[in-house]
């Protein structure tokens, strides 16, 4: 009798145990599900890490809710693209009230520090049209080896906060640099002869991503971010493709069809649509099968112009 007790008050021991651990997770909130993943990867089960903005969407025009003000509230950390990409999280922090995660705060993590920016430009202060990024390039996390950097920031918040679990979070940054390596080189081995193909992109999202495959994209459909290409732009684009002898257009899935197809038939080019973030292909979603997708798709249409 007095075994069976004590069997029982152990596992309501251990039930209460494993109850308090679940509600005491780390709260992360990323503006987005890149920065979600890659926080992931690094907290592994010791976090509850939701992202504000649905991939499904252009994020730098996400309009955030109510309900992202109160997962403010109760986090402990935020982490964020930076730059002019998610600059509407400035408002919602500010409403959320929770200090550890303004800028500067113990829970704060703006994850383009140390990246090396592209696309620098001054800023300015008059009438524009379209989002500005006179700050740089904000897609930096394209770049897979940008993600060192990424984890390596996130790795530093955590242990700010959490120093009691610095050896599973250190461990778990380095089984993802690990498999990081190994892929990266897998990825450079098979875009390698495609280096110098000429490519147009709708969005200027790629600069990154092309720069570490050494791909060439000669132009962008939008001429500027968010404007609508014009008739002269569009003569343009089309009298370049055919000197060059453009095969391939690149594009996200929310990004409009009309003037990529409208190119296509004129030139015999192939749309083809990567993700520009994790989850914006249907079963993409994690930061590896977003890579791999992308690297897979762009070697099998070149493969195919060839």
């Amino acid at each position: 009798m007095i075994k069976r007790f004590l069997t029982v008050m152990i596992m309501m021991l251990l039930l209460a145990s494993f109850s308090v651990s679940a509600e005491d997770k780390f709260r992360i909130v990323t503006t987005t599900s890149d920065m979600q993943n890659l926080v992931q990867a690094v907290a592994g089960t010791l976090a509850d890490v939701t992202a504000i903005a649905s991939p499904a969407q252009d994020q730098e025009e996400f309009q955030p809710r109510p309900t992202d003000i109160l997962r403010l509230k109760n986090a402990k950390m935020v982490v964020r693209v930076g730059l002019d990409y998610d600059l509407w999280l400035d408002r919602l922090l500010q409403e959320a009230g929770n200090p550890d995660l303004l800028p500067g705060g113990r829970g704060y993590i703006d994850a383009s520090k140390g990246i090396a920016l592209l696309e620098i430009r001054s800023v300015s202060f008059g009438p524009s049209i379209g989002h500005n990024h006179g700050a740089g390039n904000p897609h930096y996390w394209l770049d897979p080896e940008n993600a060192r950097i990424i984890t390596a920031s996130i790795l530093e918040g955590l242990l700010k906060l959490d120093v009691n679990h610095a050896q599973i979070y250190e461990k778990n940054r380095t089984v993802f640099l690990s498999r990081l390596t190994h892929e990266i080189n897998g990825w450079t081995g098979r875009l390698a002869r495609f280096r110098g193909v000429p490519i147009i992109a709708y969005h200027n999202s790629w600069p990154y991503f092309a720069r570490r495959f050494r791909l060439n994209i000669i132009d962008y459909i939008e001429p500027k971010v968010d404007v609508p290409p014009s008739t002269a732009h569009l003569v343009e684009l089309l009298t370049e493709m055919q000197t060059q002898h453009v095969r391939v257009i690149i594009k996200a899935p929310f990004e409009p069809t009309r003037t990529p197809g409208l190119l296509a038939g004129k030139t015999g080019a192939k749309v083809l649509e990567l993700a520009p973030s994790v989850g914006v292909i249907a079963g993409k979603d994690t930061y590896f099968s977003m890579m791999e997708y992308n690297v897979t798709q762009l070697v099998q249409a070149f493969s195919r112009a060839d």
